[in-house]
């Protein structure tokens, strides 16, 4: 259910803490075990997720459970080192608490990123997806119950998720940079368990490239409230259903560490050409 109460008064909190005059054109999520992707923003101030009132905490490792903001690029952006999960307990609502407090303080892009299992078998660990669309699988969704009208429509549409915009200037600078961009469709799943053999044949016949834990609920939430939205994920295992592989955390860990500096580069570089 959706919880204006809670997001309001979180936000009105953030926009006393946060710097006279601060107003975010971007927000960016940093994924599990993505801190290697983070910068050393102009001006920067940094909020622990444990003092913003009625905000959940990251509990899962690879999350730095805390909010920075500063000048990126030239622009000023909101920096969210951590998500939540559905997996560990917490609703749509809660999910999505950060994506709320970013376009009611005045956000209108959000850069989602996240570390996903590569489906499609022409994908290696290690590179980076532009995600094109997605199928949210999880069973849930942040719009369910009251609509909040300030927030957005009670059926919005979601024929484009992910901006054309976003995606053609993600590409064009992963082409300047030499970073290989794949595209393609991310399967969001609730989880924490991963898939086995036969979900990923499934996966696959849906016509997913990528299967992660997170983003989705929070994609749902920014295109409600007219957000331009671009997905990126880094993918750090390959899900093959005639041979698969057990993944440590450990191992999710150290890949997306490794890439993480790579999508750092692409996401500057698209805040610099918003």
């Amino acid at each position: 259910m959706q919880n204006a109460e809670t997001a309001s008064r979180a936000t009105d909190w953030l926009r006393n803490a946060l710097p006279g005059g601060f107003r975010p054109k971007a927000a960016v999520i940093l994924g599990t075990g993505l801190g290697q992707a983070d910068w050393n923003l102009t001006g920067e101030t940094v909020i622990a997720y444990r003092d913003i009132p009625g905000f959940p905490r990251s509990t899962v490792p690879g999350h730095a459970g805390s909010l920075a903001a500063g000048v990126l690029s030239g622009t000023q952006v909101l920096v969210w080192r951590g998500r939540f999960h559905l997996y560990e307990g917490y609703t749509p609502a809660e999910v999505c608490m950060g994506v709320r407090a970013s376009a009611l303080l005045g956000a209108k892009v959000l850069v989602a990123t996240n570390a996903a299992g590569a489906l499609n078998p022409l994908h290696s660990p290690g590179e980076l997806l532009a995600i094109s669309d997605h199928v949210n699988l999880t069973g849930e969704s942040p719009l369910a119950g009251p609509n909040v009208d300030a927030w957005g429509p009670r059926f919005p549409d979601m024929s484009r998720v992910y901006s054309p915009r976003l995606l053609e200037i993600a590409d064009e600078n992963a082409m300047k940079l030499g970073i290989r961009l794949e595209k393609g469709v991310y399967a969001g799943v609730r989880g924490p368990q991963l898939e086995t053999p036969a979900e990923t044949r499934m996966l696959r016949m849906l016509g997913a490239d990528a299967v992660g834990m997170s983003t989705v609920m929070e994609v749902i939430a920014a295109k409600h409230m007219g957000m331009e939205v671009l997905g990126l994920s880094c993918l750090v295992n390959k899900n093959l259903p005639d041979c698969m592989a057990e993944v440590t955390l450990e191992e999710v860990l150290e890949v997306a560490g490794k890439a993480g500096e790579k999508l750092g580069r692409l996401v500057a570089a698209v805040i610099r050409d918003l």
